[in-house]
């Protein structure tokens, strides 16, 4: 199985939980030591209103302060075509436009219902064209709605084949609740690979039930491309109760292995969260994490119980 493209979404769905806005220098430095360390892609903020969602107050601001060739690697949640159109006059180039699948979810998060944010694609394609940049289409609670229960999967691919969303370089299927077990990924997945406009799948998940790497690695075997993981497990969706942490990217990557990733890579990343965690005031949820700062010395890819 080759190994997928790693996004790392810290700086926004990671954060987005968290009651603590980071700075704008301290968001540069970890966009910086990440892209460093050879992580492919991050996202690093959204447009979403800031008196919703307090730490993504100072997107516009870190856009601002990150080269034209740091932007090329980075992504930017946007829910319309105004925000396309914002991010891409601050320089923003790699645009997630994103919505429910559930418009009852849609609603809670956006203000409106599925059908509307559909019948406004078009013109966040258009604009994102204009630019120069790139647009997924993201479809939030693409498996389970936590107002309205499981998602019909007829209902994803139905979104998915509608000639106003084929304008997407890339389809994003979320995993907002974590609720989805490696059966249900892989049979999405490959649906949308095989009977859905040709661009490539992004899987992104959240670790709730256990499943984030088994879902993960479900998606990579079933076609998916790219897919989504946070330092620590950090994350979470503000307005959707219920969902607990991305899956961590520590654990994508031990799992997955690209070719970039080493244990001095691990190590760096290892430190990296700790330090946030720490900062933040949020809980480890990484498996690697704590496997990092075991004691089996013998294991090249234990960092040692003590923090560097």
């Amino acid at each position: 199985m080759t190994a997928p493209v790693l996004r790392d979404v810290t700086l926004r769905d990671g954060l987005q939980l968290t009651g603590k806005l980071l700075s704008v220098q301290r968001k540069v430095d970890l966009v910086r030591r990440l892209l460093a360390l050879g992580v492919p892609a991050l996202e690093i903020g959204s447009m979403a209103r800031p008196d919703l969602v307090a730490p993504m107050a100072n997107t516009m601001e870190l856009v601002a302060a990150l080269t034209p060739e740091e932007l090329r690697r980075c992504w930017v949640w946007v829910a319309t075509p105004r925000h396309v159109e914002k991010a891409a006059a601050a320089g923003v180039r790699n645009f997630q436009y994103c919505f429910s699948v559930s418009d009852a979810h849609n609603r809670a998060n956006i203000g409106r219902d599925t059908a509307d944010s559909v019948a406004a694609m078009p013109d966040a394609v258009r604009l994102a064209r204009e630019a120069g940049g790139s647009i997924q289409l993201c479809l939030a609670t693409a498996f389970t709605c936590p107002f309205d229960g499981p998602v019909d999967p007829e209902r994803v691919l139905a979104i998915a084949r509608d000639p106003r969303t084929e304008g997407a370089d890339d389809i994003v299927l979320a995993d907002t609740l974590g609720q989805a077990h490696p059966g249900e990924v892989a049979a999405l997945v490959a649906a949308v690979r095989d009977r859905t406009p040709p661009r490539r799948v992004v899987f992104h998940g959240h670790d709730t039930w256990g499943m984030g790497v088994a879902n993960t690695l479900a998606a990579v075997a079933a076609g998916a491309d790219m897919v989504d993981g946070a330092l620590g497990g950090l994350g979470g969706c503000p307005f959707a109760p219920g969902a607990s942490g991305n899956t961590a990217s520590e654990d994508i990557l031990f799992a997955t292995r690209p070719d970039w990733f080493t244990p001095a890579t691990l190590a760096a990343l290892v430190n990296m969260s700790e330090e946030l965690l720490a900062e933040l005031g949020e809980p480890n949820r990484s498996r690697a994490l704590e496997g990092a700062r075991s004691k089996a010395s013998a294991f090249e890819w234990v960092v040692g119980g003590e923090r560097e």
